[in-house]
């Protein structure tokens, strides 16, 4: 069993460039997930002096983490944007995620791109009573909008579907898009970390590592955003936490499957495998994290995983991602829902769009600033308080019944965490440097883990994943 994405298996060859100078460029989009990397394709042909950075490698953040399903299908999404949004906003969003699935078909299509993209049926299903009704609506709703839904009735489940959806395999399709950019001489630097964004004048000021990188106009094109003003994210998102594995079969049904049932389940086809997510959960929450794999194990019975890992999704409380202008030429794309494949794509035309000081149809629908329902704000606060009461907890029992060879104490007024194993002690300051929450140790995939926006480091204390900034090594 190997204990990463099925996906990473997907090596990318090319050399890997790291920002060694300082640059003044047109456009800096930071995160070269399938986000930036869209970005950076559909701005290609323009006359911009473009440049992307991760602090990780292309397509290695929750891009490759995700199950590469291209679906509209989305749960109960359509019903409860038609409740809190209207009519027009919940046909709006129906549109964009359907104009996102052509889209990426045109690009695989027009590039030749070969990423093992199937067209495929897409399945919600249930067998709890009340969840029937509702997927009965929301196939009342899809109709209305004009689409073609079929149905599927058995003695103990109910299942809509439609046929028009596809997967594919997201890291080969963010490899390509990477190849076609730098063929098109649009910069893209790995391994160079954005640390601090400054407005000076007409100019952002990006510390890149050791260098300064100036830009007219700055995207954030990753998960979580490592400042926390203007947007508020901490008040409108949610982070949730979801478990996925691959195992061998010998049926590949070309299909996708997603229940609607209070514990999400869902799974797909590649090759000769089964893609499994379960689990899914509040990252407060269900701490131990090497129970909730086992869980995920368990759940498939005789079979066993060939691979396995976990994946990081922010929730909004409103059902809608965030995408646009934050504020004097600085824009995000955040907040997908799990729905990340179709949204980020959705998304680079939209910041196109903006960027180039265009209309764009779906603006006002997914904008920074657009209105909050008080029910909606009223449900973020009762998960603040659910967040609030994991980070207390864990603030004062950082010591967990489960955590084995860990010891915790207080050094130079600093919360410390010892791992003793074979190679000796790790030691890390137990606080994230985002916004000073304890950390978790996850001993399924040997990492801290930051329960509340979901950074990670390793055993060692090096940052992993954002937002946080720093690393969290100890040094006597």
């Amino acid at each position: 069993m190997k204990k990463m994405s099925i996906w990473l298996e997907e090596k990318d060859n090319s050399p890997i460039n790291i920002l060694d100078r300082d640059l003044n460029v047109d456009i800096l989009i930071i995160g070269a997930g399938i986000t930036g990397m869209s970005l950076a394709y559909q701005l290609k042909d323009e006359k911009l002096n473009i440049c992307v950075v991760d602090a990780n490698l292309v397509g290695q953040g929750l891009t490759a983490r995700t199950t590469g399903k291209l679906t509209y299908l989305q749960g109960i999404t359509y019903s409860k944007l038609l409740k809190d949004k209207g009519l027009d906003s919940s046909k709006l969003y129906l549109e964009s995620q359907i104009e996102a699935i052509k889209e990426v078909e045109k690009i695989i299509t027009k590039e030749k791109i070969s990423c093992d993209l199937e067209k495929t049926s897409s399945y919600l299903y249930s067998g709890t009573p009340n969840k029937i009704k509702e997927l009965k609506k929301e196939k009342e709703i899809l109709e209305k909008f004009g689409i073609k839904v079929n149905e599927l009735t058995g003695k103990d489940f109910y299942s809509i579907y439609v046929s028009d959806t596809a997967v594919f395999h997201p890291l080969k399709y963010v490899y390509a898009l990477k190849k076609i950019c730098c063929k098109k001489k649009i910069n893209i630097y790995e391994k160079t970390k954005i640390t601090d964004i400054k407005l000076i004048k007409n100019l952002y000021k990006c510390q890149a590592n050791n260098n300064i990188i100036y830009a007219k106009k700055v995207i954030i094109a990753c998960h979580y955003p490592f400042f926390l003003l203007p947007m508020f994210l901490p008040i409108k998102t949610n982070n949730e936490q979801s478990y996925i594995m691959a195992y061998k079969t010998k049926v590949n049904e070309h299909k996708s499957f997603i229940s609607v049932d209070k514990q999400t389940k869902s799974y797909r086809f590649h090759d000769n495998y089964k893609i499994v997510l379960s689990n899914s959960h509040m990252i407060a929450n269900h701490l131990n994290r090497k129970e909730n794999y086992l869980e995920l194990i368990n759940d498939i019975g005789k079979f066993y995983p060939d691979y396995i890992w976990s994946n990081d999704d922010l929730l909004t409380i409103d059902n809608l991602p965030y995408i646009g202008k934050i504020k004097n030429n600085l824009f995000i794309a955040t907040g997908y829902n799990t729905w990340g494949m179709t949204n980020a794509t959705i998304a680079s035309k939209i910041l196109k769009d903006l960027i180039l000081d265009k209309p764009n149809k779906y603006e006002e629908l997914f904008a920074i600033s657009r209105t909050i329902s008080f029910k909606d704000l009223k449900n973020s606060v009762v998960d603040m308080y659910d967040n609030a009461k994991g980070f207390i907890e864990n603030k004062l029992f950082p010591n967990k019944t489960w955590y084995k060879n860990i010891t915790f104490t207080r050094k130079n007024n600093l919360p410390l965490a010892t791992i003793h194993d074979e190679n000796g002690e790790h030691t890390i300051i137990n606080r994230c440097p985002h916004m000073k929450c304890s950390l978790i140790y996850n001993q399924f995939e040997n990492v801290w883990e930051c329960p509340c926006h979901a950074s990670k480091f390793d055993i060692d204390g090096n940052c992993l994943k954002g937002p946080s900034k720093k690393n969290i090594s100890y040094k006597e």
